[in-house]
């Protein structure tokens, strides 16, 4: 899911100033979190670079232009910074018809072992498209809320006196911090005059699945669109009210999709909203341009998403904009495009909660229902080779 990102200027030159403070590293790796990293010759791995190099070659670029994140990841993350940012200043001369020589040149590839031997495992997700308004009224009865201002996030393995170590985000108050309320509290009334809507949406169905997502384009009364972007939670664990619907014997788990389950909920309002409430996490959001229609909104790594070339990973382990070839079939770039059947190039552009360990990734869809259908069919063992970029001479 996105998150807050600081600003400064893009671009190559901008991503190398940023990322040097992180150190480099000059040898190899042989290791990243519980798995072996395994040197693997391009050549030897069937199918590379897939069938729309120039694709991936897109989306690489848009993470060098982008803003570096504000929250920076751990100067452990593999990829050196760098020679990413000297393939970056590589990628800007590029031409489309060279994108397959550029990767050649410019990375090593190393298969990602895990020590089972099993593979790795990619889902998909999507950006959600509903209805909305600016005021609310019949048919517009779910609130989105801004971020609060007594908000504090706090990131991994930092935290407040007093507080559940577990929590990951804390409301400030005149005599210190104290846990911020859970999705329930924040339905009743806890916020107070801080619950500021920005948007209505139809139901609170509407409203779970932009959480989920982290993000979501609504369409307005007018027909225009806006972009509704992640901008913290109240750091509650997340509980899956998919899963919940399953534990309860409302649906089997054999067929479920994300169509079939918001259906469910929204014929039985009662019990999906005592189920809605036992999710504790609460997402806040806020409003932007919808830039280009062809992307989506910026992942993790400040970028826009390339539909079917951006990819989630563990951003505690991975460096944003390291290249990945996914072996393995996998859908098409965008609904209705034929799937690849031995692999594609990727970009890692976001991270997850849930996206944990150097061979898991969730690949991005794209917009809309039909990306959203796609995404819930996503759930395959593939394949996972990390690019790095090729050590540079240091002055």
């Amino acid at each position: 899911m996105p998150i807050p990102r600081a600003r400064f200027g893009g671009g190559p030159a901008a991503l190398l100033a940023a990322l040097l403070v992180a150190g480099s590293a000059c040898a190899a790796p042989t290791t990243v979190g519980d798995a072996a990293l395994e040197p693997v010759a391009l050549k030897d791995l069937p199918g590379f670079p897939g069938s729309d190099p120039a694709a991936a070659l897109d989306a690489f670029r848009r993470v060098c232009a982008a803003p570096p994140p504000a929250q920076p990841q751990p100067a452990t993350v593999l990829g050196d910074p760098a020679d990413l940012a000297a393939a970056c200043a590589a990628a800007r001369d590029t031409a489309p018809g060279e994108a397959a020589a550029f990767f050649r040149d410019n990375f090593d590839a190393f298969r990602v072992v895990r020590p089972d031997g099993r593979p790795g495992f990619l889902t998909g997700y999507f950006e959600p498209e509903m209805a909305g308004s600016r005021e609310p009224g019949p048919g517009f009865t779910a609130p989105v809320l801004a971020r609060p201002d007594d908000l504090v996030g706090l990131g991994a393995g930092e935290t407040r006196p007093g507080l559940d170590p577990g929590l990951r985000a804390a409301r400030a108050t005149a005599s210190g911090f104290e846990p911020y309320p859970d999705r329930a509290a924040i339905e009743d009334g806890a916020l107070g005059a801080r619950a500021r809507p920005i948007l209505w949406l139809r139901d609170g169905v509407d409203l779970l699945v932009l959480q989920v997502q982290g993000s979501g384009r609504v369409r307005l009364p007018d027909g225009t669109a806006v972009r509704v972007l992640y901008d913290g939670r109240n750091g509650r664990p997340y509980t899956a009210v998919a899963k919940l619907i399953v534990q309860e014997g409302h649906l089997p788990l054999e067929g479920l999709t994300l169509a079939r389950w918001t259906a469910w909920l929204r014929a039985h309002p009662d019990t999906a909203r005592r189920l809605i409430r036992q999710n504790a996490s609460y997402i806040f959001f806020r409003l932007a341009p919808v830039e280009d229609p062809a992307l989506g909104p910026p992942g993790a790594a400040n970028a826009p998403l390339s539909p079917g070339r951006s990819v989630a990973v563990d951003g505690g382990l991975w460096r944003y904009g390291l290249p990945f070839w996914l072996a393995g079939r996998l859908p098409g770039p965008a609904p209705g495009t034929t799937p690849d059947a031995a692999g594609r190039l990727v970009v890692a552009a976001d991270t997850g909660s849930a996206i944990v360990g150097p061979a898991r990734g969730d690949l991005y869809l794209g917009t809309g229902a039909e990306a959203g259908a796609a995404a819930g069919n996503l759930r395959d063992p593939v394949g996972f080779v990390v690019l790095l970029p090729k050590p540079r001479a240091r002055p």
